[in-house]
This record gives C-alpha cells, structure tokens and sequence, in this order.
C-alpha cells in the first residue's frame, strides 16, 4: 500500500512539473529543445500521410458504399467481430424486378421478352459490381485501415512519449539553471546542483532513446508510401475490369436488342431528340482504355440491310409520295462512302425511309445532294 502511494505521488509530481514546463513555454517563460529539421520534416510526412489516407478511405468507402445507414451497419459489424450479412447490389434487386415483370406481363410479349434480356444483364452487372467491391475491399480499403489503426496508432503513442520525454529534459535543464543561480549566490557546491545535473543526465539519455525510436518509426512512412502505391495498382485493375465487363455487357445486350428492334418497330422513325451528346459511334477507339475491348459500331456492321441499299442507284431513288419528314442534325458526321451524306450540326435536311433500308439509317437529301444518314444524328420534327 505504501508502495502504490509513493507511486502515485511520484506520478502526479511527474504530470505537475510537465504541465508547468508545457504552460512556461507556451507563455513564452520557459526554453523548448527544438528538434533537428530532418525530423521535424519527417513528422510533417507522416502528419500529412495520415490526413490524405483518411479522406482516400472514406471517400473511397463512399464510392463503394453510396449509402451511409450501410457503411454504419457493416462497421458494427466489423468492430464487433461478427461476418456482415450478404446484401444483393442496386443493379441485382433490379433485375429480379425485371425478370419478375416479364414473367407477370409474359415472357412472349415484345415488352416482357426485352425486360427479361435487360434484367439479365443488370444481373451480370450487379455480379460484377460485387465482385469490384470485394476485390477494392481487401486489396484496398484494408491496407489503408490496417495503417490508421496500426502503424499510425504506434507513431502517435511513440510521439507522446517523445513529447513528454522532452517536457522533462526540459525541467531539468531548468532546475539546473536555478541550482546554479542558487549556487553562485551561497557561493558553496550545492548538494541540489549535483541532483540536477544527475537528473538531467538520465533525461537527456532517455530524450535520446526516445527520439530514435521515434524516427525509426517515421522513417517507415516511406515503406508505407510504397505499399498503399502498390495497392493502388490493384485498385485500378480492379476497377478497369469492372468497367470493362460493364462495358461489354452492354454491348452484348445493345446487340440483341438492335436485332430485334427492327421486327418491333418495322418501318418507324427512330428519333432521339433529347440528346445532348454524340452516339458511342464517334467516340475514337484511342479515347478507349486498353483494358476494354473496342468492338466495331453495330451500325456500321454490314448486314442485308446495308447491302441491299448498297446496291441501290442513290440517283435513282424517289422520296415516297408520304412519309418524308424534316430533321435537324444533332452532329457533324463524315461520310464513310459515296452512298452516304455529309452531315454538319443544326443544319435542317429532309429524310424518309425505303422498304427493307436497316431501321438504323435512313435517305437524306439537301437539295441537290442525297444519301444515307443514322438516325441517331438527327431530331426528327414534326
């Protein structure tokens, strides 16, 4: 019992001498032992690693995770040890919705047999999307946790050591000033002055074992660096092999709509007039990443359709008494061949269509000129 007492009493002179030395020094009243610049440099890096590996993470969180009440559950779960239960993805649920309409509107009507196709592909998506999610999770987001609560969690507690280390060496240095001072004063060798010299010393030693360690700690931050560079990589590779199977998907399923748009809409004008950008046809495969696959534009692909008009003499070829209509052009299309026409943005051209044309295309004309246009470059008026 007397031996905890003493230890307290020790401790709370130890926690009193340091909150007067830190109080002197803000106040301007009391010396602080600087450290070298090196180290003061290698605390802003790891100062700044840590604030920026904190906003990576949880936007990151974010990204993969829109909903917040979610991201609390799963950090629950998480902190109490237990396995988060599976949840279906947005795209998923969707198509269960899809496929569930289909099956109620029939799987043999045009409308039910096109919400069966897009709720498969929005499953493909949704599976896709979880296996991104999984993938960022562990080769990602827990790389960045595992150093904010391990790593970065040893440097601040190294660094509190440090710190009270120094507000000791500090009151030493000036207890000694005063024994000094009360020693030239008496003008006799102070049994105090040989205390505080004697407890300067075991401080400074124990400054210098702390501050060593400490820096050996920060220095690793760059060790740290190459290892969240490195995970990184494989964040990008994950998230490009999820737009790249997205991106395919989509393009599977385009197909098979496009195959089947023309026996549900034989002969009718597709318009799109609330577009605000080009087709996916402009885009120059160069702006495409290396990971996605560039697949030809379905409208360019040659079919019977195309042949067919292919053959036809374009100067031959009369607008039909009805059915031709004014189009404005949304924009600026270059002609592959001589069987096509010229379009520049917002010029007003005249089309209609021929019997057995590819519903994709139709028959321009401006006024001496003739030729194919697609459709998705024009706003049909009225």
């Amino acid at each position: 019992m007397d031996f905890n007492m003493k230890k307290l009493a020790s401790d709370a002179g130890v926690f009193f001498s340091r909150a007067v030395q830190f109080t002197e020094e803000k106040l301007g009243q009391a010396e602080k032992t600087e450290l070298d610049a090196h180290f003061e440099n290698l605390l802003a890096k790891a100062d700044c690693t840590k604030n920026w590996t904190e906003k990576i993470l949880h936007q990151t969180e974010v990204l993969l995770q829109p909903n917040p009440s979610v991201r609390v559950e799963e950090f629950l779960y998480e902190k109490l040890d237990r396995k988060v239960p599976s949840r279906v993805t947005n795209g998923e649920l969707l198509a269960q919705y899809m496929v569930e309409a289909a099956n109620d509107f029939g799987p043999g009507t045009p409308y039910g047999k096109t919400l069966f196709k897009v709720g498969e592909t929005q499953k493909r998506l949704g599976g896709a999307e979880r296996d991104f999610m999984h993938s960022a999770s562990i080769n990602f987001l827990n790389p960045l946790r595992n150093f904010l609560e391990g790593d970065w969690r040893t440097i601040t507690k190294e660094r509190r050591i440090l710190e009270n280390r120094r507000l000791d060496l500090d009151a030493c240095k000036a207890r000694l000033k005063k024994a000094k001072a009360a020693e030239a004063k008496a003008s006799l060798w102070s049994d105090e002055v040989e205390k505080a010299e004697h407890e300067l010393r075991v401080a400074q030693t124990e400054f210098d074992r702390q501050a060593e360690l400490t820096r050996l700690l920060l220095e690793g931050i760059s060790s740290t660096h190459v290892n969240h560079l490195r995970c990184l990589h494989e964040f990008v590779e994950a998230q490009a092999t999820y737009y790249a199977q997205g991106y395919q998907y989509m393009l599977d399923l385009q197909k098979q709509l496009g195959s089947s748009k023309g026996e549900i809409f034989p002969g009718t004008f597709v318009g799109n007039a609330e577009s605000t950008s080009p087709p996916p046809a402009t885009t120059s495969p160069t702006t495409v990443s290396a990971t996605i696959p560039v697949v030809p534009t379905v409208g360019r692909a040659p079919n019977p359709a195309t042949a067919v008009e292919g053959a036809l003499n374009l100067s031959d070829v009369k607008p039909p008494a009805s059915g031709t209509r004014k189009a404005r052009v949304l924009y600026d299309y270059e002609a592959a061949d001589s069987s096509e026409l010229a379009l520049l943005a917002d010029e007003m051209i005249t089309v209609y269509s021929l019997p057995g044309m590819d519903p994709d295309w139709l028959i321009g004309e401006r006024g001496n000129q003739k030729g194919k246009v697609p459709v998705t470059y024009l706003e049909l008026l009225s």
